[in-house]
Order: structure tokens, then C-alpha cells, then sequence
């Protein structure tokens, strides 16, 4: 496969605490997403937006899409900063 095929995104997430519901345990959840073209763009993102008040934790990662099939590989995670769900919930 060559690298014309493929495209590599870097993301931002944050994540904000949710409270327990209906039986359902106190958690995160997905709060914003932003992506970038760099993986410091990305990083740099995540380091800000988790030191603001109502920000839980945030990741940085990188997915790379195969263009000719529409598949996304597994997250590669470049920074996992403060609350941040398990891999397995992600």
C-alpha cells in the first residue's frame, strides 16, 4: 500500500465528568474533539484544555485512514492527560 492511499489525523479530545444516572456509575464523556495536521498541535491542545475548570482529562492521538478501503486503524495515543476513560471504553 502506498502512502498515497492513506491519511493520518491527529485528535484532540476532552472529556468532562458525568454524574451517575439511573443506575449508571459516575464517569467521562466526550466533551470536544478538534483535529489537527501535526501530532504537537494535538499535544499542545490536550496540555491547555486540561488545565481549564470544567475539563476532566484529555487525549491526544493519531488514527491513520485507509483512503481506498475507509478503515481507521486503532488510536495511537500521544498524551493521556488527567480523567481519561479506560482503552476498552474508548
Amino acid at each position: 500500500m502506498s502512502d498515497d492511499t492513506s491519511q493520518t489525523h491527529y485528535i484532540c479530545q476532552t472529556y468532562i465528568e458525568t454524574k451517575g444516572s439511573k443506575g449508571a456509575p459516575a464517569g467521562v464523556k466526550i466533551d470536544k474533539q478538534f483535529q489537527y495536521t501535526t501530532a504537537e498541535e494535538a499535544e499542545s491542545r490536550a496540555e491547555r484544555a486540561s488545565q481549564t475548570p470544567d475539563c476532566a482529562g484529555a487525549d491526544a492521538y493519531m488514527i491513520v485512514e485507509d483512503r481506498s478501503s475507509g478503515e481507521i486503524s486503532p488510536p495511537t495515543f500521544l498524551v493521556r492527560i488527567g480523567n481519561v476513560p479506560e482503552f476498552d471504553d474508548f
